[in-house]
């Protein structure tokens, strides 16, 4: 491996996906000196392994980007360094690994939180491989600040609980809009697969899990800064230039204007469908489910997130 880059601040975009998550990605890597990365966390398995498309729609591997960023940040890519990656990714980078990943955060910081030594060094292991890949990235794509928009609060407590500097986006959206989007058919742009469906009850679940989650993360002193769909879609403006003055930036936004925003090209590696559009899009609030989805999984959702759906201020009208 090469030795290591001008260290990148590391912004994590977390929250359940279908929450706006991909364009809030899209939109801040418009912004001067930030660098979208799409989903690292699926970067070694549908990037390396399966050499699926980037979002400049080159294969993985031809691409001249990832391809630089491999190099700088371990002499290149291989096989044999994704499945490592997977693999200590299977046994630290889980949800049901966050209560343990949390005791690491706490101000006592115990020497293992619960772990045994060889996963205190599996986890060292893993977060290194995403700080070098994040530091080659930013030091490929010349911008100080790289966007990981993998979403899993696991990754995140991953990265804090090993000492990487992250400061986390954390992603809500009405969980009733949520549940409609996991519950239509989808269709991979990559190779026409339908992509995961959940049932209202299941997406209900995943919800709250990743919501408690990342409000866990910002308790063990984290920067966490939280914003909602509806607020960056009904004032895109206000909402990323608070956004990007947190994040230390100076907030020229000259690509949004008219009810709208110009994208360019991004290297992603993963992610929505939305990491392939280039031009113009139109940022309205999409307030579809209200009529689409039924009246009956509203209100079940609605009562199995309650009251976290409250406390972040969605109370509007059931169908």
């Amino acid at each position: 491996m090469s030795d290591s880059p001008v260290p990148a601040r590391v912004v994590f975009v977390g929250g359940l996906g279908r929450s706006g998550t991909t364009l809030l990605e899209r939109l801040l890597g418009e912004v001067p000196g930030v660098a979208p990365l799409g989903e690292v966390v699926h970067l070694w398995a549908r990037g390396v392994l399966a050499d699926e498309a980037c979002g400049c729609r080159e294969p993985f591997g031809s691409c001249p980007f990832w391809r630089k960023v491999g190099e700088r940040a371990f002499g290149g890519w291989s096989e044999g360094l994704a499945h490592r990656v997977l693999a200590l990714r299977h046994r630290v980078d889980r949800t049901r690994r966050i209560p343990v990943l949390a005791q690491l955060l706490t101000e006592e910081r115990p020497d293992d939180g619960g772990w045994p030594s060889s996963g205190l060094a599996e986890l060292s292991e893993y977060a290194a491989a995403h700080r070098r890949l994040y530091d080659a990235a930013g030091e490929v794509a010349d911008c100080p600040v790289v966007i990981d928009s993998s979403k899993h609060a696991s990754l995140a407590f991953c990265l804090a609980a090993a000492g990487v500097d992250v400061h986390v986006v954390h992603v809500v959206r009405d969980p009733r809009a949520v549940a409609h989007s996991w519950h239509r058919r989808v269709a991979r742009p990559e190779d026409g697969r339908p992509m995961t469906r959940w049932s209202p009850a299941r997406t209900s679940l995943h919800w709250l899990t990743q919501n408690l989650s990342l409000e866990l993360l910002a308790r063990r002193g984290v920067s966490v800064t939280r914003i909602r769909y509806e607020d960056l879609l009904g004032a895109p403006a206000e909402t990323l230039r608070r956004l990007v003055a947190r994040i230390g930036l100076r907030p020229r936004l000259d690509f949004l204007a008219d009810g709208g925003a110009e994208l360019s090209m991004a290297h992603t590696a993963s992610g929505n469908p939305m990491r392939f559009t280039v031009g113009r899009i139109g940022l309205t609030p999409d307030e579809g489910w209200r009529t689409a989805a039924s009246g009956r999984h509203q209100r079940l959702v609605a009562a199995l997130t309650w009251p976290l759906m409250h406390k972040y201020g969605y109370r509007g009208r059931l169908a």
